[in-house]
């Protein structure tokens, strides 16, 4: 089983989770200090490694109208803000040109769902030398995720982690397959489980996705219990007024009693294997 290091944080299966934890996307600076001073001190206090989540543009909204996010000059002085305080950041790319203009800001680039198997964006996140978590596609069985580890080693890196979002059934649902995460494991490499996009309704409200923020735990706590090396969570002080995925997320105020019942499972479910 492989070991990804950012600085004093080691992810992997058998460590301690890592909360990969934040907003959807960017909208204030005030908003994301908010977020992330919070889930720094929660995880600090429960001894989990941290790392903010947000994304910097939204390309893959539902609607033109939607909102996609502050802008990326804004997005950089932004994350640059929070470097200045020691947290590490994970964040999204969905075109090349987002790598280079990045990269000196976030610790792990994501690779969005939907372009998991764009080669070229691959292979640019790749030579980064930076760690990467892709996420898997709706449309693709967790077997399928082996054929992506290749083309990264291909492109020189092997700093990879696999994301579980969840699988098509149908229309407008999702559904996660406990056994597929097991499968995954199986290819070695650190095992991510969002939850947040788990519990998406795609198109629930016609021109944005719906969600089922209040089974975050009921979600969580399955996922966990298969010894991952980190969860994926979205948190908003107010979802019903998040710019975006609302639905799907966890109120701030409730976040630490969440990831507290979290960290106590994956360590009991990592001292008994």
């Amino acid at each position: 089983m492989k070991t990804i290091k950012i600085d004093e944080i080691e992810i992997s299966n058998e460590s301690k989770i890592c909360f990969f934890a934040g907003l959807n996307i960017l909208e204030t600076s005030e908003l994301a200090k908010e977020v992330a001073f919070n889930l720094k001190g929660i995880t600090e206090k429960l001894g989990n490694p941290f790392v903010f989540k947000a994304s910097f543009d939204k390309a893959n909204r539902s609607s033109v109208n939607s909102y996609r996010g502050p802008g990326l000059d804004n997005a950089l002085e932004i994350f640059k803000e929070l470097k200045k305080e020691n947290i590490k950041i994970i964040s999204d790319v969905h075109e090349i040109n987002h790598i280079s203009l990045f990269q000196d800001c976030i610790d792990i680039i994501q690779i969005p769902a939907f372009l998991c198997r764009q080669t070229d964006l691959i292979k640019e996140a790749c030579q980064t030398d930076k760690p990467i978590n892709i996420k898997k596609g709706q449309f693709l069985s967790p077997d399928q995720m082996k054929n992506i580890i290749e083309k990264c080693s291909q492109f020189g890196n092997e700093k990879i982690m696999l994301c579980e979002r969840g699988t098509s059934f149908g229309y407008n649902n999702l559904v996660v397959d406990m056994l597929g995460i097991s499968d995954m494991k199986k290819l070695g490499n650190p095992i991510v489980f969002d939850v947040t996009h788990s519990l998406q309704i795609p198109g629930g409200q016609g021109t944005a996705a719906s969600g089922r923020g209040d089974q975050a735990l009921d979600l969580a706590l399955s996922g966990v219990a298969q010894g991952i090396a980190a969860l994926f969570i979205e948190t908003h002080p107010s979802p019903k007024d998040a710019k975006c995925d609302g639905p799907s997320a966890t109120k701030l105020s409730e976040i630490g009693l969440i990831l507290n019942k979290i960290s106590q499972l994956d360590s009991f479910v990592k001292s008994n294997r």
